[in-house]
């Protein structure tokens, strides 16, 4: 008899305790793990969002005024330039991944946390001999002044084949041109999603079958998006929208009667480390180019990079890649009553590009519009 299967099996995220881009520092003393960290930041935070988790080694003095010592258990105090937020909980690896969500590398003092991945400091006053169980995926290994080789517990502690970096710790060039390297070996690969929609009372047809190119808009979306894409999907509502004879890879919503929302959701829970570029199929105006554009102008720091419609002024949803970032805060929307894509652009840190070509982005709802494209692209004339 089969195992009793008690609770759905999801796709998982690739997270690290804090972030899917943390570096622990450890090996030497938290004083200098701070100056590394700061000179890292320094020179990169121009080009990335960076945020650095340490510990203090006492106790901090109690403040007369403050909330919290009046036994309050959260506090946040707009300070002008900045935001501070002092609690009295603690958190859990769960809630640390979503408070630093929007950062694109997290730092953290190794000595106080553990990391995913870690950079190992060889300091003969802070030998690493007792921490070897951190060690468990070493990125980079700094030299302290005088140090010129690995100690051999170490050596023997790494795997074989181990081949990474070994730099002097005060060569700050060098160690950020390294993280800088490794940060963009770990941008999200780019997956493709056709919405595809299903029949429209205005259009009286299903818009996803209808033939601009010669084949439905479904496949032809289909093959514009490959162009850019990793892997490409459609996206039906049910399988009894499938158009099985088009043989091409599909995602059905798992999160029923959302529209586009639920088909962007969908995606997420299909491959969540994946990076979504996700077109509608009623668009028949959008190019090759104008896709190039978007892709080639891409922000993984931000949650998503779409267009501005210069007609309303307002994102375009519907041509818009979505950042893994955007998956957690999509269902933070939708646990609020919200299930408008472009209201989460709109209120969310976004890429925003000017629309090469407005005309690209008319949808066509109705048969005399229908119509009208099927001319203009015979004889060139609007």
């Amino acid at each position: 008899m089969a195992d009793h299967q008690k609770h759905v099996t999801l796709s998982k995220p690739t997270l690290g305790h804090f972030h899917r881009n943390e570096l622990g520092i450890l090996g030497t003393n938290c004083g200098l793990i701070r100056q590394l960290a700061n000179a890292i930041i320094l020179e990169l935070s121009s080009i990335y969002k960076i945020a650095y988790i340490d510990a203090e080694h006492k106790q901090a003095p109690n403040q007369d005024d403050s909330i919290l010592s009046h036994g309050g258990s959260f506090e946040l105090v707009d300070k002008i330039s900045y935001r501070n937020l002092s609690l009295k909980r603690t958190f859990n690896t769960y809630q640390s991944r979503s408070l630093f969500n929007d950062q694109d590398l997290v730092l953290v003092n190794a000595n106080h946390f553990p990391s995913q991945f870690q950079v190992a400091v060889i300091d003969p006053a802070k030998p690493l001999d007792k921490k070897l169980e951190k060690l468990s995926n070493v990125q980079l290994i700094l030299l302290t002044e005088g140090v010129t080789t690995l100690p051999h517990f170490l050596s023997a502690h790494l795997p074989a084949g181990f081949a990474a970096p070994v730099l002097k710790i005060k060569d700050t060039l060098a160690i950020t041109a390294f993280i800088n390297t490794w940060l963009k070996q770990r941008q999200p690969p780019l997956n493709g999603l056709v919405l595809a929609g299903g029949k429209s009372e205005r259009m009286q047809t299903d818009k996803g079958s209808i033939s601009y190119f010669g084949d439905s808009q479904r496949k032809h979306v289909h093959n514009l998006l490959n162009s850019f894409c990793l892997n490409t999907y459609v996206s039906y509502a049910s399988y009894q929208d499938v158009h099985a004879e088009e043989q091409l890879p599909v995602i059905i919503d798992c999160f029923a009667e959302l529209g586009p929302l639920g088909g962007i959701l969908s995606a997420f829970r299909t491959a969540p480390d994946a990076a979504w570029l996700t077109v509608a199929c009623d668009m028949p105006y959008l190019s090759i180019e104008t896709l190039n554009y978007l892709v080639q102008h891409r922000n993984p720091s931000k949650l998503a990079t779409c267009f501005v419609n210069a007609n309303s002024e307002f994102p375009e949803p519907l041509v818009t890649i979505w950042e893994p970032r955007a998956y957690p805060v999509i269902l933070q929307f939708l646990a609020q009553g919200y299930s408008c894509p472009r209201k989460v652009l709109i209120n969310s840190d976004v890429e925003l590009l000017q629309a090469p070509n407005t005309i690209e982005f008319k949808n066509i709802n109705l048969p005399h519009e229908r119509d009208a494209v099927i001319n203009h692209l015979k004889t060139g004339c609007n």
